[in-house]
């Protein structure tokens, strides 16, 4: 219990140090100029966001300090910076968090900025971004982005097994009888793991199945169609043709598919910059879109972050025109295409998906199309941890899919009552 509050209390101390320096006034900087505090989590998009900052600073005199803090403390890191009143000036946002950071008021209220603004126009961004990032009819964030998910496979695997690579004419029938054949005594033919946007959301959906409803109110688990998902994947793992909950609860996905363990598994597009640096992978492998249900149907899910300041920053208008910055076209385009992640500017994905051409990119923009959004509500981490925790005795097959689909249904909705 030490450990755990020296680890929050050390983090805490890192934030204020870093917001600290980022939040001077300015007649605290010989120059005169601001600098802001941006808190990211994933290091791979440093290099792009530093870049166009550059000419944010010579656009507008504001200095601005990237804050890098990997996903597994940031949230933690977060909370106690919000607790402390230190949050960055400016920082991302997830569906996760965004609900819990508005509706405490931690977050500037972007409404009327937005509104008297010519250049950050939400009709340039989807839809379901612009909703995620409002709350109460208040805009809160600016859309940064957008994921969905792609099979990547290993042609060479395929190759050696005399075996097509997988398309767009792929069901789940197709997927569940190649992985057998791609199945060997030192290789699984796909990966069925515990990852909900990532692998057992993207099968739910292209099964008409449900997660959560439209009113947050109700859980989708105990829906048949959602059941009969999760027990195609459990089926994998007891066939052998997918590594089980004790290889994959010690290894990562990534891990497991670089090292050539498993032949075929869903990812997210925010994996390409990491996939496209591993020697094996560019040398093996490839994407394509996912395969569809047994009835044609097709989903992929996606999500997306948003740029988000503090509603107590010590430079509120400084920090609206980073945001502002941040929502123009060009500024979007130029960090799609630098490979970082998709840019949530509408129409604009071919930024991206064309900035490598080694790979099949496309496979991930073509399925914006057909994209569901990522399931979400106030506290949607607490339910998501749960049904994480839940599946886990699915995996395991120490108890059967539908009880354990049923009990998870029933918590979630306790869950929801609470929120």
């Amino acid at each position: 219990m030490k450990c755990k509050y020296f680890i929050v209390f050390s983090l805490l101390l890192v934030f204020v140090f870093s917001s600290c320096q980022g939040r001077q006034s300015e007649s605290g900087s010989r120059s005169g100029q601001v600098t802001l505090t941006l808190g990211i989590w994933d290091r791979n998009q440093e290099a792009g966001i530093t870049t166009v900052l550059r000419d944010f600073t010579e656009q507008t005199g504001i200095r601005v300090n990237v804050q890098i803090t990997p996903w597994d403390q940031y949230w933690t890191l977060l909370e106690a910076a919000a607790t402390g009143s230190v949050l960055p000036d400016v920082f991302w946002m997830h569906s996760n968090q965004v609900i819990r950071y508005s509706s405490n008021g931690m977050l500037m209220d972007l409404t009327d900025r937005i509104a008297r603004s010519s250049i950050a126009n939400m009709s340039n961004f989807p839809n379901d971004l612009v909703q995620l990032y409002s709350y109460n009819g208040k805009n809160y964030g600016i859309p940064k982005d957008m994921d969905t998910i792609a099979l990547w496979y290993n042609r060479t695997m395929f190759d050696e097994a005399n075996l097509p690579y997988p398309d767009d004419t792929w069901n789940w029938d197709t997927l569940r009888d190649t992985a057998r054949k791609l199945t060997t005594a030192d290789r699984f033919g796909f990966l069925s793991a515990i990852s909900n946007q990532e692998i057992y959301y993207n099968f739910i959906f292209q099964n008409n199945g449900w997660v959560i409803s439209d009113d947050k109110k109700t859980s989708g688990f105990d829906d048949p169609r959602t059941i009969e998902a999760i027990q195609f994947l459990v089926d994998m793992v007891r066939e052998g043709t997918s590594p089980g909950l004790n290889i994959t609860a010690e290894n990562t996905g990534e891990a497991l598919f670089q090292s050539g363990t498993v032949a075929m598994a869903f990812f997210g597009s925010w994996m390409f910059s990491s996939f496209s640096a591993n020697e094996n992978i560019s040398a093996n492998c490839d994407l394509v879109v996912l395969p569809s249900g047994r009835d044609g149907h097709r989903a992929s899910v996606y999500n997306g972050l948003g740029w988000v300041a503090a509603s107590n920053t010590r430079h509120p208008e400084e920090a609206w025109k980073l945001l502002e910055f941040f929502s123009r076209q060009d500024i979007q385009q130029r960090l799609s295409a630098s490979g970082i992640a998709i840019s949530a500017f509408n129409g604009t994905g071919a930024d991206w998906a064309n900035h490598n051409t080694s790979f099949n990119l496309k496979a991930y923009t073509d399925q914006i199309p057909i994209g569901v959004f990522y399931p979400f509500s106030r506290n949607a981490v607490v339910w998501h941890t749960m049904t994480d925790r839940l599946l886990r005795d699915a995996w395991l097959g120490t108890r059967p899919v539908d009880v354990v689909c049923r009990d998870i249904a029933t918590t979630m909705n306790q869950m929801l009552a609470n929120e």
